[in-house]
C-alpha cells in the first residue's frame, strides 16, 4: 500500500519546520561582524580559524573527541555483551535486568546527571574525561543494545553450531563467526554512542570543570557571557560531525544487506 502523497508532503513540511531554524547558525558562522545579528553580512572564515586555534576551543574539542571515543568503545563492548546475554541467556531476573539497562532511554537526563554528579563527586572523578565518558556510556548503552539485538534477531545460529561441530573453541567461534555477522549492528551502535556523547550537554554541565569542558558545554558558557559568531561556528562544526556520523550509521546496514545478497547467491 502506497503512502498518500499528502502525508509525505506534510511530513516533509513539518520536518523542514523543525530543522530549518537550526540551520540559521550556518550562515551566521561566516559573518564578518563581531556580534551575531541577522541577516549576516559578508563572508569570513575567521570564526572557524578562531575555534581551531584558540586554546579554550581546542581543549574543548579534544575533550569532546576523547569522551566520544571512550564512550563509543565502552558502550559498544558492554552493549554487545549485554545484548548477547539478553538474547540467549535464560536466568532469573532477566526481565528486570532488561528494564534496568534500557531505563536511561526514558529517564530524564537531568536526573541521571544529578545522580552522576553526587556519585563521581564522592569518588573524586568529577571534572575528568573518565567521569564524562562513564556517564555518557550509561545513556548510550541502550542504543547499542537495541542495535545489536536487531542484528541478533537476523543472525542464523546454525553457523555457530557448525563451528562448534567442527571442534572450534567458543571464543574462536565468537570472533570468526558471531562477531563478523553482528558487525553492522555493532558498528551502528558505536556510531550512535559517539553521537550521543558528542552532542550531550546536560550531564556534561554537571560533570565538567573549568579545565575539562566539552564543546557543547563551552558553547553554553559562551552564550551565557555574550554571543559571538565563534559560537555559531562551533555549533556548525558540531552539526557537521553529527550529520557525517548519522550518514555513516547507514553504511554498516548497507554492508549487511550486501553480505546477505552475496550469501543468497552463493
Amino acid at each position: 500500500m502506497r503512502t498518500p502523497r499528502w502525508i509525505t508532503t506534510a511530513a516533509f513540511v513539518i520536518a523542514g519546520f523543525m530543522v530549518l531554524p537550526t540551520l540559521v547558525v550556518i550562515p551566521l558562522s561566516f559573518t564578518t561582524r563581531t556580534v551575531l545579528s541577522w541577516p549576516p553580512s559578508g563572508f569570513d572564515l575567521r570564526w572557524y580559524e578562531e575555534i581551531l586555534t584558540d586554546r579554550a576551543w581546542q581543549s574543548a574539542l579534544v575533550t569532546s573527541l576523547q569522551t566520544g571515543v571512550l564512550t563509543a568503545v565502552c558502550a559498544t563492548v558492554l552493549g554487545t555483551g549485554i545484548a548477547l546475554s539478553l538474547s540467549r541467556g535464560r536466568y532469573i531476573g532477566r526481565r528486570f535486568f532488561t528494564i534496568a539497562v534500557l531505563a536511561p532511554m526514558i529517564v530524564p537526563t537531568v536526573i541521571l546527571a544529578i545522580g552522576a554528579f553526587f556519585v563521581f563527586s564522592s569518588w573524586g572523578f568529577r571534572g575528568s574525561v573518565v567521569a564524562l565518558a562513564a556517564a555518557h556510556t550509561v545513556i548510550a548503552l541502550p542504543l547499542v543494545i537495541v542495535s545489536v539485538l536487531n542484528s541478533l534477531s537476523q543472525f542464523d545460529r546454525t553457523l555457530e553450531l557448525a563451528g562448534y561441530s567442527l571442534g572450534a573453541h567458543p571464543v574462536r567461534v565468537f570472533f570468526t563467526v558471531t562477531l563478523p555477522n553482528l558487525l553492522p549492528g555493532v558498528l551502528a551502535g558505536a556510531m550512535f554512542a559517539f553521537i550521543i556523547s558528542w552532542d550531550e550537554v546536560v550531564i556534561s554541565l554537571f560533570l565538567s570543570s573549568p579545565r575539562v569542558r566539552t564543546l557543547p558545554v563551552l558553547i553554553f558558557s559562551q552564550i551565557s557571557s555574550g554571543v559571538e559568531p565563534s559560537v555559531a561556528a562551533a555549533a556548525s562544526l558540531l552539526m557537521a560531525v553529527t550529520l557525517i556520523l548519522l550518514i555513516g550509521t547507514r553504511i554498516p546496514a548497507m554492508l549487511g544487506r550486501k553480505r546477505k545478497r552475496l550469501h543468497a547467491h552463493s
